[in-house]
Order: C-alpha cells, then sequence, then structure tokens
C-alpha cells in the first residue's frame, strides 16, 4: 500500500511496500531547489547536493564511498528546480546501515572549504560538459527562456561567478532556511517495515528549523523569446517550448496524451514527418513537463545547419494539421497504451517507484495512486484534445532556442 505519513517530529515518511522483492530503494527529499534561490546564490543548492558526498563528522569522503560498498549498495543525488534527492538502493537485508550513511551525510556534512574549493572546480567541469553537451544545452536555455522572470526560469547548476561567491557560511544559511522539517520527505520503495523505518527516521532530524514560509511562486505574464547561441559545432540543435500547466491540473493528462500523439514514439507525428517522410532529423521528439505551480511543452530537433528552416516550418506545418483535423480514436487509443505502459513499465524499479512516490509527496504533499493514473490518462477526449490544441497549436506562442554554428532569425523563422 502506497502512503505518507507525518511523524511527531514534523518530517512525512513516503512509502511503497514491495515485499515481493528483496530490495529497497531509499531516499531523502527537500523541498528546495533552483526555484528557491536568489542571484546571489543561484546554483547552492546543486553545490551542497556535491557537497554532501565530501564527509561527516565522523566519515571522509573515502570512508562514505566505501561503506555503501562495502554493503552493495548504490548511492547518488539531483538537484532539480523544486526538489533535491538524496538516495540509496539497498538489498532490504541492508537496510539500517544504508540509511544510517544516508541520514549521516544528510545531518552532519561537514562543508570543508578546502573541500569546497577542490568540489567548485568539479562543478566548472560539469558546466563544461554541458556547453558541449549542445542538445543539453538547448533543453537548459529553452527552459530559461520560457520561464524568464520566474523561479523555475534560474539554472540549475548556476555560474561560475555566483559559485565562486558561495562560501561554507552560504551554505549553512541556505540550509537553516530551507532544510527544515516540513519540507523534508524519507522516501521507501521495497521491501521493508513501515514500523521499523519510521522509528528510524523520528529522531534523525532534530536539529532541523521546524517550518519555513510557503512556497510562493512569482507568476509574470509570458512573452515568447528567442536565444542563439554560436558553437563550432556539426549539427543545429532546436528547442521550441511553450507554457503548458502544473501538476495536479485538471488538463494535466490532456497535454501528456497531447505530447505524445505530437512526439512520443517512432510512430508520432513529428517522428513520422520530421524524420521518416521529410529526412530532416535523427532525433525529433515532444514532451510535457510540470511543476508544482507551472510547465511548459517542448519540442526538440537535432538537424543539418541548412535545414533549420525547413525542421521549423514541418513543425509548424504538424501542429497545425492537428489544430485543423484532429484526432482518429485508433490515434488516441495508441497514445493512452503508450503512456500507462510506460508508467506500468516504470513501477517494476524499486528506484522508480521511490522517486514518484518522493517527488509527489515532497512537492504536492500527496501521492497519486496507480489508479488515479490510469484513470486520468483513459479519461482524455478528442474535446480535451482540441482544447490543449487552441493553446499549442500556434507557433507565435512559442519560445525557441538554437544551438548552431552561426547567426540566424530565429523569430522570425518560428513565428514566420
Amino acid at each position: 500500500m502506497v502512503k505518507i505519513k507525518e511523524l511527531d517530529c514534523g518530517i512525512r515518511v513516503a512509502m511503497d511496500e514491495m515485499p515481493e522483492v528483496q530490495s529497497v530503494s531509499l531516499g531523502i527529499w527537500v523541498h528546495a531547489g533552483s526555484a528557491f534561490e536568489n542571484k546571489r546564490n543561484a546554483g547552492v543548492s546543486h553545490f551542497i547536493e556535491h557537497m554532501m558526498f565530501k564527509g561527516t563528522e565522523k566519515r571522509s569522503a573515502q570512508q562514505i564511498a566505501h561503506d555503501v560498498d562495502a554493503i552493495g549498495s548504490q548511492m547518488n543525488a539531483f538537484t532539480g528546480r523544486e526538489a533535491t534527492c538524496y538516495y540509496i538502493k539497498t538489498l532490504s537485508s541492508n537496510l539500517d546501515r544504508s540509511l544510517e550513511i544516508l541520514l549521516d551525510m544528510f545531518t552532519s556534512s561537514v562543508f570543508d572549504e578546502g573541500e569546497m574549493d577542490k568540489e567548485r572546480k568539479v562543478i566548472f567541469e560539469e558546466m563544461k560538459m554541458i556547453r558541449d553537451t549542445p542538445d543539453e544545452d538547448c533543453q537548459d536555455a529553452v527552459i530559461e527562456q520560457v520561464f524568464r522572470g520566474t523561479p523555475l526560469g534560474s539554472s540549475i547548476i548556476g555560474t561560475e561567478a555566483t559559485l565562486n561567491g558561495i562560501h561554507r557560511s552560504t551554505i549553512r544559511n541556505y540550509i537553516s532556511k530551507e532544510y527544515t522539517r516540513d519540507s523534508i520527505v524519507v522516501a521507501f520503495a521495497g521491501n521493508f517495515d513501515e514500523d521499523h523505518v519510521c522509528s528510524l527516521v523520528e529522531d534523525a532530524f532534530a536539529d532541523f528549523a521546524p517550518k519555513k514560509p510557503e512556497y510562493k511562486y512569482k507568476k509574470v505574464k509570458y512573452e515568447p523569446s528567442f536565444r542563439v547561441k554560436v558553437k563550432d559545432i556539426e549539427q543545429s540543435h532546436i528547442c521550441m517550448a511553450a507554457k503548458s500547466v502544473p501538476v495536479g491540473d485538471k488538463d494535466f493528462y490532456d497535454y501528456a496524451v497531447f505530447s505524445n500523439i505530437m512526439g512520443g514514439s517512432m510512430s508520432s507525428r513529428l517522428f513520422q514527418s520530421i524524420r521518416e517522410q521529410k529526412g530532416l532529423a535523427y532525433t525529433v521528439y515532444s514532451m510535457n513537463s510540470s511543476f508544482s505551480k507551472d510547465g511548459y511543452f517542448n519540442i526538440y530537433a537535432g538537424v543539418s545547419h541548412d535545414k533549420i528552416t525547413e525542421a521549423v516550418n514541418g513543425i509548424c506545418e504538424e501542429l497545425r494539421k492537428f489544430k485543423k483535423s484532429g484526432v482518429s480514436d485508433e490515434e488516441l487509443s495508441k497514445a493512452k497504451e503508450q503512456l500507462k505502459s510506460g508508467y506500468i513499465f516504470g513501477l517494476e524499479s524499486v528506484n522508480s517507484r521511490m522517486f514518484q512516490v518522493g517527488k509527489d509527496a515532497t512537492v504536492q504533499n500527496r501521492i497519486y495512486t496507480q489508479e488515479e493514473i490510469i484513470e486520468g490518462v483513459d479519461a482524455v477526449t478528442h474535446e480535451d484534445l482540441a482544447r490543449v490544441a487552441r493553446k499549442l497549436c500556434d507557433c507565435s506562442r512559442y519560445s525557441a532556442v538554437a544551438v548552431t554554428n552561426k547567426r540566424i532569425p530565429l523569430r522570425r523563422i518560428v513565428q514566420g
């Protein structure tokens, strides 16, 4: 049974029991990410995530790695715009030892200035890696364009300048403000005992402040914006994105189905048109991404430098066709089955299930059941898709980013 239990200390525990497996994935989630930062400390959430692995009051960075490997566990972390997660996947028999390591890192990291200086250099290399991966660079840039002026428009990794301004006191101040008990969720998925894991967590976060102010999202009027990043690369990368809806919105599943039909599979409209029929791209797809207060729909294509205009025109043509003619019953049914299959397949992984319940509990303070999700997908109608199309099938609504080898009039190419 999937559930959220709030302990007396104010910590929430999200649990998805799978008694048929012999492993468990456990994660400590914090409702804090780049959307909670400001211009001075941009990148601090991601910096903290890195530093959690660099030594505690009783373990060096090397000892942390040794202790995790000694019990055959797999440990990692990630930072998003609205949440940060530190997690371990382990055998159920090693749950206690794995949780102790994770709690030690989370509650007792020392944030040594010398280690910070070294890790700052590591993150600088990570920035270079992103810049050298033009499709990823394009994806990051289009999010910043769509959400300009809002907390979601901030870069997760920060900049060289902001990272150089982050010191131990910056990290301590941020943790004291954002890492509060009401913003922390400990999530478990796999084979474990509910009462036992709750007892292990109950007193672990006593040193953290009880509450922080409610997360207030600053909305601004959306206006399409455009950016061209010139690089010496062999292929151009294009992202076109427009505002969609947040998680929990009544139209959430409508946008998911629309995205699947447009560019979610090999039989999708964009794949068949842009790649198979026109031969313009090796990779082309769409996705809808939702946050707690906002969302965006994104189309990506990687094309030859001289095919940018043709590819954009082809994408806009497919959007117009969707708005004009809608979809067949067969196409709608296929999209629903693909979404449901992808979701169910993901449930076979303890990590995937922990990520789902942890994120839902952290950002939404609720967990969406399997039945709710399946029913939400099944309920999408032709009329629902027509309503989405009225918002997303007009290219004048789209922001865009191109990572290419020369300056191009991107606004004119997209808007016609």
